[in-house]
């Protein structure tokens, strides 16, 4: 055995220590007050995977490598990182408490340099072929600085192969020729329920390899192999391969003297075979048994020097789970914890002095020998490697002159016109949708942009003078990435741009277009990247019922609540085309802040931390007002609403809207107003900021700053107490239905709470009584002073 691998053994052991005494700590030593849950901590999901992590970290992996570590593995992870001086103690004994080292590791969370956030099973694993993905764009831009290429390494999971966004990316890898990417399965054979079906690594060898990929089979260690090269060696090969895998982890955590009864009853020959049995302690036996592929450093420092190319790469790795371990094999392991009593014995066996559990390096021989080889350590020669990247001039808004006009078609003429005229903003945008480029108003923009690919790809048709309004060419300068039907792609992909400043040191401004209803369908993915906080710009559209023809399966209800609810987003739904020119100014800015998270006292946002934005458009042209450039209307604009017709002293109708039921607003209200004048409109660019102010607002209150006011707070402020506030929008009420609560005035809210089917607008917008005549009829019901359950009966 080499000297380096000596010291990675020795490594390895620390490591394993330190993470099972880690989890040991927090769930049967610290003081847990009140709480009588089990915190947890998978220690058997770590042991697992240790050796695959020390053979990478410490002899494999360079410093422009990114990882995306299993979500089970955290423990090892911060183990690592502590050795090498990037993670502290105290929030290492703080293990899953407030303030400690995360469950799963976190970018925005953990102190340490986690690459991708991991914790939805899955997602951190197709992370890292869109990243590879993005690493390939950066590449060939000519704004980008020469760097190497980094490899996109994913710790799997043999569970996590159930998840069917890792098999969807597959397909998009194969169309974008993907490259420079390992998945490493740590093929334990056992899930939390249980032990994995018989053969899944059959299944899983030909799908990668007919999707271009390299599949490494890690199933054998050193001991193992030397053992089958001794006579009666093949006979044992053949046993170990053909053994189940429920029988294999049930004799592995009841240790070598079950292992000698079974081999000998079954393979036992009175020769060769029963010799070499018998060659072997029991404690070797167990030893040799236990020795995998997965859980030999020495294989697997060999396995992955071998690949000398950057062909996509998967290593089916065999392990044991909690290897070493008490728990080993057991198939309750999975969110089983060592007792007391196990532990004690895991430390004696281990040889961990009483008072030294958390020592660096309480197993190492020689430590000053084990400081030095880290300290050369190619992976962690450059420190952390969290980068930052200058910002993008944003230049002047867009104003466009259309005086009618749809705010998806509004959007994709702001992107051309950006396009057209502001090549710094416009050089580092990328483009991307999930099969609907054309109909999310995207054309304009590829047409001049093109499309990204590593190698040049004609436009058939334009090459054969097909007329074609769409210009599909595919080459190295190309600004937008086309993609499947997938929506999960599509936010894995925006995910792994939002963080190309810091993953890769370069800036982009990522703009995806989806259907607005298919938003649901990436969801996971999509609160995957804000809770790494990758900054992007996601447009849903078209929304709502007002995408009449489609039927309910095209119309969508619930996503402002989305916008609404999910962290790092900001959510935006205008009405005309001069208030999104002023989000979209506004957001390529705000995506690109990286303050400190105080309120804006005015509006009690947190504005400076920067975020995503997210976009809900309409494909219904309406007329368009003559374009407003005053400061006040853009600030009402990006704070979340402004007064389309400011209220009079004895208001006794408000109506608040917010998209793109504009004109029927605006119908009712000047219906209204023939007989009220004191009428007032109240255009909602973003209820999720209003409230987001409105709530943060409160808290200050709270807190004793009894003069803390958000935007909505004084909107609403100047209208009487009897005033009644009317809200319409094409989405679930709930999304304005609030607005009462801010000063306690009577609301109707209006809305879409069931499925859609086909119609005219005007058909839906009627049976939902979101038109201008429910609108009127509720505000004559409520001027009668009708009871609020007639009212409900109106609408």
């Amino acid at each position: 055995m080499s000297k380096k691998i000596e010291q990675l053994k020795e490594l390895e052991g620390q490591i394993l220590w330190l993470a099972c005494w880690m989890v040991h700590h927090a769930n049967h030593i610290r003081p847990k007050g009140d709480q009588q849950i089990k915190i947890g901590g998978h220690q058997a999901s770590s042991a697992s995977i240790v050796s695959i992590m020390t053979a990478l970290y410490f002899s494999v992996l360079k410093p422009e490598d990114r990882v995306a570590v299993k979500p089970h593995a955290s423990p090892i992870f911060h183990a690592i990182q502590y050795l090498m001086g990037n993670q502290e103690l105290d929030r290492m004994k703080n293990f899953r408490g407030f303030g400690g080292v995360q469950s799963y590791p976190s970018r925005t969370k953990d102190i340490d340099d986690v690459d991708f956030s991991t914790g939805s099973v899955g997602l951190g694993v197709g992370i890292t072929a869109f990243a590879s993905m993005i690493q390939d764009y950066i590449q060939h831009k000519s704004w980008a600085a020469e760097k190497p290429m980094g490899k996109m390494v994913a710790l799997v999971g043999d569970a996590e192969m159930d998840e069917g966004n890792i098999f969807e990316c597959l397909q998009e890898g194969w169309k974008h020729d993907l490259r420079n990417v390992w998945w490493i399965i740590d093929y334990n054979r056992q899930s939390l329920d249980g032990v994995i079906r018989e053969g899944l690594w059959k299944r899983l060898e030909p799908i990668f390899e007919a999707f271009g990929w390299e599949v490494v089979r890690l199933k054998y260690g050193v001991k193992q192999r030397a053992a089958f090269e001794q006579p009666g060696g093949d006979k044992l090969k053949e046993w170990i391969d053909n053994c189940p895998n429920q029988l294999y982890s049930a004799l592995t955590y009841q240790g070598g003297k079950a292992w000698r009864a079974r081999l000998l009853d079954e393979i036992g020959d009175q020769g060769d075979v029963t010799k070499l049995i018998e060659s072997y302690s029991d404690e070797e036996l167990g030893e040799l048994m236990n020795n995998l592929g997965g859980q030999c450093v020495e294989s697997l420092v060999e396995a992955f020097e071998s690949i000398d190319h950057d062909r996509p790469t998967v290593f089916i790795s065999y392990t044991i789970k909690g290897w070493s371990t008490p728990l080993a094999g057991h198939k309750d392991n999975h969110g089983g914890l060592m007792t007391t009593t196990q532990m004690d014995e895991f430390k004696r066996q281990m040889g961990v002095a009483d008072g030294e559990e958390w020592e660096k390096f309480s197993l190492v021989k020689d430590a000053a020998a084990i400081q030095k080889f880290l300290d050369q350590v190619p992976f962690f020669a450059q420190g952390t490697r969290r980068f930052s990247a200058p910002s993008v001039e944003v230049g002047a808004p867009v104003e466009l002159a259309d005086r009618e006009i749809a705010s998806q078609a509004g959007f994709g003429k702001i992107l051309d016109e950006i396009a057209k005229n502001n090549p710094t903003l416009s050089e580092r945008i990328v483009t991307t949708s999930p099969d609907v480029t054309v109909t999310t108003n995207l054309t304009g923009w590829v047409n001049r942009k093109g499309l990204f690919a590593r190698n040049e790809l004609n436009d058939e048709f334009k090459d054969q003078r097909i007329p074609s309004a769409q210009k599909w060419a595919f080459s190295p300068d190309g600004q937008h990435i086309e993609l499947g039907i997938a929506e999960m792609n599509l936010f894995l992909l925006l995910g792994a741009a939002g963080l190309s400043h810091s993953v890769f040191g370069e800036r982009l401004l990522p703009i995806g277009a989806v259907y607005d209803p298919f938003v649901a369908r990436g969801l996971d993915a999509l609160n995957y990247a804000c809770y790494q906080d990758s900054r992007f710009m996601i447009v849903g559209t078209p929304s709502g019922v007002t995408l009449a023809p489609e039927g309910g399966a095209h119309q969508s209800i619930g996503t402002q609540l989305i916008g609404m609810s999910q962290d790092g987003l900001a959510a935006f739904e205008p009405a005309y085309v001069d208030e999104l020119s002023a989000i979209m100014h506004w957001a390529f800015d705000y995506m690109q802040r990286d303050g400190e998270g105080d309120p804006d006292e005015r509006t009690w946002l947190r504005d400076e931390t920067g975020g995503s934005v997210y976009l809900r458009l309409s494909t219904n042209p309406i007329e368009q007002p003559q374009w407003r450039k005053d400061d006040a209307f853009k600030q009402g604009v990006i704070d979340g609403a402004y007064w389309m017709r400011e209220p009079g002293p004895n208001a006794e109708i408000v109506i608040a809207y917010q998209g793109v039921v504009a004109p029927e607003v605006i119908e009712a209200a000047g219906r209204i107003g023939e007989d009220r004048r004191d009428i007032g409109v109240l255009a909602c660019t973003s209820a999720d900021r209003l409230n987001a102010g409105w709530t943060a607002a409160q808290r200050a209150r709270r807190r004793g700053q009894a003069d803390a006011q958000s935007h909505i707070d004084r909107l609403l402020a100047q209208l009487p107490p009897h005033c009644t506030i009317i809200t319409v929008t094409d989405g679930h009420p709930a999304t304005l239905g609030w607005l009462g609560a801010v000063a306690g005035h009577r609301t109707v809210p209006l809305g879409v709470e069931h499925f859609g089917q086909t119609g005219t607008i005007a058909d839906l917008y009627a049976h939902y009584g979101i038109n201008a005549d429910a609108i009127v009829s509720v505000a004559q019901n409520i001027v009668a002073g009708r009871p609020m359950r007639h009212l409900r009966e109106v609408i």
